[in-house]
């Protein structure tokens, strides 16, 4: 099952709008996310700045293919200001793919997140067969937000070993999982493919070495 949406213009939020699905970003938590290794052409030279569209001027995040660009509001994060980290931007032979895929997601309301809702709502569901006692009590997908908050950072990097597609990977907080938060993952920028535990693949396909899993969104855990 894939969850998509129309990418019409966001609503602009204000004090009379309804109150966003997601609380603030933490800046103080540290970084889950997992770096893939760009190719030895980007690595073996240091990174300059540079400006790409829809983020504006970036700086090299580290020594391996990585830029990070200034804090961005996320319209489908409920205005969230994140810093968006890019890989592999230099060796990428179609950037305009990146480009679209990045101005896609920055298009985003929320009905994204609440179309994933009920696959969220089964990693809960997971979670709290498991440890009933170390989870809080929510009792129906549109209930999960009150208890996800984002995380300060996306990433957005070409999935070179698969769909050669673009993916757009946003790390949240959960409450039901402290330990490994949730993951989103967008493919194109505009369609939520993944959702779960964070644990740095872009499709479930991928996670699991299986190609059954191709288009699951939320692979049941166990």
């Amino acid at each position: 099952m894939i969850v998509d949406v129309d990418l019409a213009a966001p609503t602009t939020l204000s004090a009379s709008a309804p109150k966003p699905l997601l609380g603030p970003a933490d800046p103080r938590r540290p970084r889950r996310h997992h770096r893939r290794r760009p190719p030895a052409s980007v690595r073996c030279h240091t990174l300059a700045p540079m400006y790409i569209p829809g983020l504006g001027l970036v700086t090299p995040d580290g020594d391996d293919g990585w830029y990070r660009s200034e804090a961005v509001a996320i319209p489908v994060l409920g205005n969230s200001a994140c810093r968006v980290l890019v890989n592999g931007y230099d060796d990428d032979p179609a950037k305009e793919d990146i480009h679209a895929a990045i101005a896609a997601f920055l298009c985003l309301d929320e009905s994204v997140l609440r179309a994933a809702a009920p696959r969220i709502f089964e990693y809960y569901q997971d979670i709290a067969s498991e440890f009933p006692d170390d989870v809080p009590a929510i009792s129906s997908p549109n209930e999960v937000w009150q208890h996800i908050r984002p995380g300060n950072e996306v990433t957005v990097e070409r999935d070179s070993f698969r769909d050669r597609h673009v993916y757009v990977s946003v790390e949240c907080e959960c409450a039901w999982e402290p330990e490994h938060g949730l993951q989103i993952v967008l493919r194109d920028g505009h369609t939520v493919i993944k959702v779960g535990p964070y644990d740095g693949h872009l499709t479930n396909a991928a996670a699991y070495a299986r190609d059954d899993l191709e288009g699951i969104v939320y692979h049941r855990l166990g």
